[in-house]
């Protein structure tokens, strides 16, 4: 039994209750939607809005979140479909169920053994890359079915229905809430509300053209929805394992960041705690259950678990009753469903889609970071010009590439005491005191293979530099106070650093060596035989140290 069901309270019904109808009105459309930009059957997305939830609420650690399909998702698992069956076809949904189960496995795995950690890799520049430039493609594959046909040969009834409903959408994200609150309506009841205007505007565009009798005048619809219930099965195509695991991997990995964003922040502003590997497990479940149910990969919402908090959930019952509305639209007979028109579906996708386009976070990285920024904008062009797959690889590497760098090339500080106290700051920043003969260098890095050769450069021209000037160097003292690792390449970098300073008739000293640190440098030979200076437990006290020791050699 989940443990939030075992501590269960009646008087958290009533939120659960609410916040599940609501939920349900947005997902349902929201579910079709995004089916088609999988290149499925718009019932795909009805079918993955059922089972994984309920799997979700069993093993997964957020009390708001919405699982179902969702945009950046839908997109990848369409892209990589595309070249295996046409869109819409059996084999396209055998191979997105396919998909599916290999990110639940791929999930669960990764929770089961705690990999959690691994998401951490993927930048938060290089994620917003990613769905930007996911966001932008999503919004030119859904221009055709907006206006009814390509550019040059646009179906003007269904243009004037995708164009106003993709108006009347952004005129409400912009100003119905506030006119709701104008109107006396609390802040959540007004938000949550105009969260729900594309259901309005669907069933609007819904009754335009059934009464108008567009759909014989050309304005596709949805279509006949199939009756009734999936049920539990898995249909896999042996052959076509080996094309589908790397695509279902990455999905697999942009299922779990864009889950982990919105759970965390949600889970902030409750006051809760996500567990990283509880969600691994719970996305796994899910996403096993879409596959089992005729469904396609499927994530946390940030847009309809936004709603779900808003609208008042207090634990993941809510979701389980926005699972069974769905049930109950599969069960009854709606044929209303079927003339559900494509123009205004595609115009509730763009809208959704493009507040993924994250201009904000460019912005800030171009002032602070450009390194940042150009990952950023070489991901969004990845996206556009390589693909969706291709896109999230760059982007790892991308992100990868730039830790690297950075922890290649460290910070390294000669630095001096400031005058009357025990702190010591870098000698290019402030005024400070030193001492003639010594040498004191903070690094304020991880000694490992990565960036040792740059640490060594840096002494040497430091060293040279001094030599030029007719300052003689006695000692160098390494502060030791940024640095957690020493891996074997970092210690025999120390050796050769020790033995060349010895046969120039320098020491070598270290000083705040971390206790982990000094473990491992015990257990080699570096101490007993090769430092030729001293290890100071502060860097005070190996100044008045090399003070006293000169102030007695002169």
């Amino acid at each position: 039994m989940p443990f939030w069901l075992k501590h269960y309270r009646r008087e958290l019904l009533a939120g659960d209750l609410a916040a599940g109808v609501i939920v349900a009105l947005m997902l349902i459309p929201q579910g079709m939607a995004y089916a088609m930009v999988a290149g499925l059957p718009p019932v795909a997305g009805l079918y993955a809005s059922i089972l994984p939830p309920i799997a979700y609420a069993v093993f997964g650690s957020s009390m708001v979140q919405s699982v179902g399909p969702m945009a950046i998702t839908s997109l990848m698992t369409g892209a990589s479909l595309a070249a295996f069956a046409p869109p819409g076809s059996a084999l396209s949904v055998v191979l997105a169920g396919q998909m599916a189960l290999i990110a639940g496995v791929v999930l669960f795995l990764s929770g089961v053994f705690r990999l959690g950690f691994l998401a951490g890799f993927l930048s938060r520049p290089v994620m917003s890359g990613f769905t930007t430039g996911a966001a932008l493609l999503i919004t030119g594959g859904q221009m055709e079915p907006l206006l009814g046909g390509p550019p040059a040969a646009i179906h003007l009834p269904s243009a004037i229905i995708g164009v106003s409903s993709l108006l009347t959408l952004w005129a409400a994200k912009q100003y119905l809430a506030k006119a709701l609150r104008a109107l006396g309506l609390s802040t959540r009841v007004a938000e949550t509300l105009a969260r729900l205007a594309p259901v309005a505007v669907l069933v609007v565009a819904t009754a335009v053209v059934g009464v108008l009798g567009l759909a014989q005048g050309g304005v596709k619809a949805v279509g006949e929805i199939p009756s009734g219930i999936p049920g539990i099965a898995l249909s896999v195509s042996a052959e076509h394992w080996r094309a589908l695991l790397v695509p279902g991997v990455l999905v697999a990995f942009m299922i779990f960041l864009s889950s982990q964003s919105a759970a965390q922040s949600l889970a902030q502003k409750r006051g809760e705690r996500i567990t990283t590997n509880r969600e691994l497990l719970g996305l796994g479940a899910a996403n096993v259950a879409s596959a089992l149910s005729g469904g396609l990969p499927v994530t946390g919402s940030i847009s309809r678990s936004a709603v779900n908090y808003s609208a008042g959930a207090n634990t993941p019952l809510a979701s389980m009753i926005s699972a069974a509305l769905v049930v109950l639209i599969l069960v009854v007979p709606t044929p209303w469903v079927s003339l559900l028109p494509l123009p205004a579906l595609a115009a509730t996708i763009i809208l959704a889609v493009l507040g993924m386009i994250d201009l904000t976070t460019l912005r800030d990285s171009w002032r602070y970071d450009r390194g940042d920024a150009g990952a950023l904008l070489a991901t969004v062009a990845g996206v556009l010009l390589l693909g969706v797959e291709e896109g999230v690889i760059l982007g790892v590497v991308l992100s990868l590439a730039t830790l690297i760098w950075r922890t290649s090339r460290p910070h390294i500080a000669v630095i001096g005491r400031i005058a009357g106290s025990e702190h010591f700051r870098n000698v290019e920043r402030h005024d400070v005191e030193t001492l003639p003969a010594v040498l004191m260098l903070r690094v304020d890095a991880d000694l490992y293979f990565g960036n040792v050769d740059a640490v060594v450069d840096r002494l040497e021209s430091l060293l040279k530099a001094r030599a030029t000037q007719g300052r003689v160097t006695c000692h160098v003292v390494l502060v030791m106070s940024a640095v957690s690792l020493i891996d074997t390449t970092g210690l025999y970098a120390l050796t050769e650093i020790s033995r060349s300073l010895r046969a120039q008739g320098t020491k070598l000293h270290l000083t705040e060596v971390k206790g982990p640190v000094m473990d491992r440098l015990q257990q080699s030979d570096f101490l007993g035989k090769e430092l030729s200076g001293q290890v100071f437990l502060s860097t005070a006290q190996a100044f008045r140290h090399l003070a006293a020791e000169a102030s007695q050699a002169g």
